[in-house]
């Protein structure tokens, strides 16, 4: 989540300042060139005014025209010299009063021939084109008309390089370049603790909800930051849990003390039972079928008490050696497979760890191994192997008995649920149950399927690192 949050808060932030940024380019470069044209304008009125003076005194006949002319074209090729400026007075007919420098002349068309033109008509030319920093032989033309006695008699026109406007333009973009960094970074590092303070809370419910989820019912959101919305909700989420771990634990523990209570009556049962068979011939079928049903009737008590405890009870996690646990548990299993005609057989690592509660994982190999060797028939095997698959270690059961099909591999582990088959084998259908319970509370777990051409393969996996700590 945070990989699809954090792009969006940096896009939107950067999409600002890139918003607010242009503009103020575009606005500084605009300021730039204005304060150059209303520059050239004031020297034009200058040189107009100085034109007046010349033009006035030749309309006269005055002797000191010439002079006066003189002056001007000296004004304007000192103006030229200083400034590096081209600028010149032309008459109506495009010819030149004075220039300099001297061989320059009035464009024949293009920008500068319609500022002639308007100036002519008694209008300052219109403001030019915006010149940008990359053109680099871009011309900032600004013409201004001379009037003598209300009539446009000449047109004062000046063409500045634009080196030092640009230059100035650049300066100024590269501040505000340098600026718009800055704010991205600062941008950058809000909208990560905008992040970190809004995933916060999620990241904290997440592992609470996966705790739960794996059997640590007392996991709890604790009190952090956050949007008041996602702290209500890890509230709620709090409630929710202490309600179904109050629902569970009464469930347990009805089941437990169902268990403990049916017990002592069911023993007086079975001891009036056998007083009465006392009474009865010796060899009595029916006598002989109520005791089996008793015994099975306890067995199956016992397994829900035993139940009822693997679910209530925490593991006592421990770094173990899955494969010596293994080792022990096929040997203990081995008298009892030779007295099947059963082969029990152990492949794989000699030596591999991982963590588990070592009375839990062996009360779940001891249910595993006992099914194989209970269901595979005689002269057939069943094969232990043990080894780590990524993040867990495996311990795999295979037998050869007649296997499970697919919507049966979908029941198998439920309570109190046996095949239509094995009805008449004995056993109360808790025994993986149970395995299950003790193996969850240690993050482990049991997988099944088909063991091809037939048979059962049940994997016992145990993580090879302490789940809690991750």
């Amino acid at each position: 989540m945070r990989a699809r949050l954090l792009p969006l808060l940096v896009v939107l932030m950067a999409g600002v300042l890139l918003a607010l940024g242009f503009p103020l380019a575009v606005s500084l470069a605009a300021g730039q060139q204005q304060r150059v044209v209303v520059d050239r304008i004031d020297d034009s009125a200058r040189f107009a005014a100085l034109a007046q003076f010349v033009i006035d005194a030749e309309g006269s006949g005055s002797t000191g025209a010439t002079e006066r002319l003189e002056t001007l074209q000296l004004e304007l090729a000192r103006y030229q010299q200083l400034y590096g400026i081209r600028v010149g007075i032309f008459l109506r007919n495009d010819n030149a009063m004075a220039r300099a420098p001297g061989w320059w002349e009035l464009p024949e068309k293009g920008e500068g021939r319609l500022a002639f033109q308007e100036a002519l008509a008694g209008r300052r030319s219109h403001d030019p084109a915006q010149v940008w920093p990359w053109q680099s032989h871009g011309k900032l033309l600004v013409a201004s008309p001379v009037v003598l006695d209300g009539d446009v008699v000449a047109v004062v026109v000046t063409e500045s390089p634009t080196d030092q406007m640009r230059a100035r333009i650049l300066e100024g973009w590269l501040i505000i370049i340098a600026g718009l960094a800055a704010a991205m970074l600062v941008a950058f590092g809000a909208a990560l603790v905008l992040t970190r303070w809004v995933l916060k809370p999620v990241r904290t419910l997440d592992a609470a909800a996966h705790g739960i989820a794996t059997g640590r019912m007392n996991s709890r959101v604790a009190a952090a930051g956050g949007p008041p919305e996602l702290q209500r909700l890890a509230h709620s989420f709090n409630e929710m849990a202490d309600n179904v771990e109050e629902v569970l634990e009464q469930q347990r523990a009805f089941v437990a003390d169902a268990s403990h209570q049916l017990r002592n009556p069911l023993a007086a049962l079975l001891l009036r039972i056998e007083l009465l068979a006392l009474e009865l011939p010796e060899g009595n079928e029916e006598i002989a079928s109520v005791r089996t049903e008793g015994k099975r009737l306890t067995q199956v008590l016992d397994d829900l008490l035993d139940l009822a405890l693997a679910e209530h009870t925490s593991a006592e996690l421990t770094l173990t050696d899955i494969a010596g646990l293994t080792a022990e548990r096929v040997a203990a299993w081995r008298p009892y497979a030779e007295e099947k005609g059963v082969r029990l057989t152990e492949t794989g690592r000699t030596a591999v760890t991982g963590w588990a509660d070592p009375i839990a994982l062996s009360s779940a190999l001891d249910a595993v191994i006992d099914n194989a060797l209970k269901f595979t028939p005689e002269g057939e095997a069943v094969e232990v192997s043990v080894a780590p698959a990524g993040p867990f270690v495996h311990v795999v059961v295979a037998d050869r008995g007649p296997g499970l099909t697919d919507e049966e591999l979908l029941r198998v582990g439920d309570r109190f649920w046996r095949s239509g088959l094995h009805q008449n084998v004995k056993g109360s259908g808790l025994g993986l149950s149970i395995s299950r319970a003790l193996l969850a509370a240690g993050g482990g777990s049991l997988a099944y399927e088909t063991n091809p051409p037939h048979g059962l393969r049940v994997t016992v996996a145990v993580p090879r690192s302490d789940p809690h700590t991750v």
